[in-house]
């Protein structure tokens, strides 16, 4: 399966929408919003453009989709403002693959302009939002024209479905049971797919320019160890080497977030119940993987897959301490360009 040309988030805003079940991601960006911020002022403080270049990678659509580029705007103009500075444009790109649903984002534009309009009135530069569709797994922009990379739960994603091994049987993902060759050639794509990543955005990126990333991932630092179960926990054993070669690290950071987006410690209302919990962390996941299940196997088998599943995590749900133990793993990184 080329994932490129497959995957991409279901679209609109009906019951099974990403925009309607992204609940979870939102929760990972809000996390990670402090440090974006951190990022974005070094940035301008650093270089003073005339025009900020901001690029989101991966950027879906719904109410997420601009959530961010909210907070930068109103971070920025707080102290542009409060500092004097000349007005300042701003330019956004908003990338994913072609099969995203660009139109419920540009549908969502003029009203975004208005807000902004009426909030920062005629001290308010111009602000141009434009969609870039396209795999972020290589160049996307000129040499040394982006001042801010952003990227949330994204980079995890590999290019493709790693050529070779064809022991894995019984699985939809590299498991505990997946043998060494397996292993070996999901470990190798992922490293190929994001050595890319990072040679494609230094190029991009203007000299101090910085890139945030939130990804799934792993507290382990052996991604074969007892706690190994997905694809996107190799990312604790390659992630640092790459890093290294292409950037400094000025911050690093795991966190979790709960498989059921409404299931928040700091709800004091919210009761668990492990059907609706269930229900929950299925939409979450439906929204997200449905396009490659019909790719593959059609549409007429999609509710029922999903019904099960509902039904398998349910009982999970219901064991002792699992609920504990059903969490996200996400890494938070970002980079300054040398």
């Amino acid at each position: 399966m080329d994932v490129q040309e497959v995957l991409h988030m279901v679209g609109g805003e009906g019951e099974t929408s990403y925009a309607v079940n992204s609940t979870f991601q939102k929760t990972g960006t809000t996390i990670a919003m402090k440090v974006v911020l951190e990022g974005i002022m070094k940035v301008y403080n650093s270089t003073l453009p005339q025009c900020l270049c901001i690029a989101d990678l991966g950027c879906s659509s719904g109410t997420n989709s601009l959530l961010v580029l909210t907070q930068i705007i109103d971070t920025i103009e707080s102290v542009r403002n409060r500092l004097g500075h000349p007005l300042l444009e701003y330019q956004v790109a908003l990338n994913d693959l072609t099969g995203n649903d660009f139109n419920t984002i540009f549908k969502s534009l003029p009203a975004l302009y208005e807000r902004l309009k009426k909030k920062k009135g005629e001290r308010f530069g111009p602000c141009f939002i434009s969609g870039l569709p396209g795999s972020f797994i290589g160049r996307l922009f000129p040499c040394n024209t982006i001042h801010f990379v952003h990227s949330s739960y994204s980079v995890h994603w590999l290019s493709q479905v790693p050529i070779g091994p064809e022991d894995n049987k019984g699985q939809i993902y590299l498991a505990k049971t997946s043998s060494s060759s397996v292993r070996k050639a999901y470990l190798e794509q992922f490293q190929k797919d994001f050595s890319v990543f990072l040679r494609s955005r230094y190029d991009e990126l203007v000299p101090g320019g910085h890139m945030v990333m939130t990804m799934l991932g792993s507290k382990s630092e052996d991604p074969f160890s007892r706690d190994f179960c997905t694809l996107m926990e190799l990312l604790a054993k390659s992630l640092k080497d790459l890093v290294s070669k292409e950037g400094r690290s000025n911050h690093q950071e795991i966190f979790d977030v709960n498989w059921d987006p409404n299931d928040d410690n700091h709800n004091e209302g919210f009761m668990f119940d492990n059907i609706s919990s269930a229900r929950n962390a299925v939409r979450c996941v439906r929204a997200v993987t449905e396009s490659m299940f019909v790719h593959q196997f059609g549409e007429a088998i999609i509710d029922n897959l999903y019904q099960r599943y509902t039904e398998i995590i349910a009982e999970h749900l219901s064991k002792e301490n699992a609920r504990e133990k059903s969490k996200y793993v996400s890494l938070l990184i970002s980079l300054k360009r040398k």
